[in-house]
């Protein structure tokens, strides 16, 4: 931290949800409502694609991995939130602050890199059935999917470490309920224009890498299943897309926003910012499971398995 003529600050205020005192439980009871229904949901995933030995292709693989994330995601974010909608001070130490900051951007790098190779698997599922086995083998799923956890946490590390070393003067209250990168550099009293120019560079690059990967997906399989003569094929086809397209639209389109204009005005960079740590994660699990018929039949299996175990 920075000494001399600068104040030392040791922690920051989040002033969180712009809420009434009165209404701040209600907030309270309403995010932890949200939270229960998130760590639920993404679990039953994670066990019901790890363990049912018909859910054990590619895309299930993927999944287990998708809900994780979104399980550390919203775990990351979510508890500090319900405390301080209860405390009157509202404070994170500078340390815990950037923690924060890294394994938020790291979780949402790796969740977008595995949306990217989800939609690569959608793509040698559906343009090319007959060698869906030799292309998506189990190595190549396994190394896509550690390659994804490398190369967030790289892009995150990058970041944070350039953020320690950032100076913060007497300013330390963030109009916002988690840290985040945009929110500590108004905060710094050093030069954050080489911070701003990596975050950005790396952010451009991140999304757009990942982005024109799910672009070119989609567009051979678009393609693929327009050249479809039966109705009910296409049908079929698009139904097997349709949930992880959901996903891609809701996380990369308000991700995107929050991370690529960090200049937002304070509502918006809170309903961007919302949308994609606390309510993505909690719609996910339902997206797959209520348009998935393999996933309900195997939910169905475990639950049966549960009760009969119970009885």
């Amino acid at each position: 931290m920075a000494t001399g003529n600068h104040s030392i600050v040791t922690e920051f205020i989040l002033l969180g949800l712009p809420a009434r005192p009165h209404t701040q439980g209600l907030l309270f009871v309403l995010f932890l409502g949200v939270y229960l229904l998130t760590f639920v949901g993404n679990l039953l995933m994670i066990l019901v694609t790890r363990t049912d030995s018909q859910l054990q292709a590619p895309m299930y693989f993927f999944l287990s991995h998708l809900s994780f994330l979104d399980l550390c995601l919203t775990s990351v974010i979510v508890p500090k939130m319900l405390d301080n909608l209860l405390s009157q001070r509202k404070s994170i130490s500078v340390k815990a602050c950037l923690t924060q900051v890294y394994f938020i951007f790291s979780t949402a790098g790796i969740e977008a890199f595995l949306l990217s190779v989800m939609a690569y698997d959608r793509y040698a599922a559906i343009c090319h059935p007959l060698l869906y086995g030799q292309m998506m083998t189990r190595q190549l799923c396994g190394g896509l999917a550690w390659a994804s956890w490398g190369l967030g946490f790289l892009d995150a590390l990058i970041n944070i470490l350039m953020a320690w070393n950032l100076d913060f003067c007497e300013a330390r209250v963030m109009p916002h309920f988690s840290c985040e990168l945009p929110s500590l550099f108004s905060l710094s009293c050093s030069d954050v224009s080489a911070n701003f120019a990596v975050l950005v560079g790396s952010t451009s690059l991140h999304a757009l890498g990942t982005f024109l990967l799910v672009l070119f997906s989609y567009t051979r399989i678009v393609s693929t299943i327009l050249s479809i003569s039966s109705t009910a094929g296409r049908s079929k086809a698009f139904s097997t897309c349709f949930s992880h397209l959901t996903t891609v639209i809701l996380f990369y389109g308000s991700g995107s926003l929050r991370y690529l204009i960090p200049t937002l005005s304070s509502p918006m960079e809170l309903a961007f910012s919302i949308q994609y740590s606390v309510l993505t994660p909690l719609v996910n699990p339902f997206i797959y499971s209520l348009k998935n018929k393999e996933v309900k039949a195997a939910l169905k299996r475990m639950l049966k398995k549960g009760l009969q175990h119970f009885k």
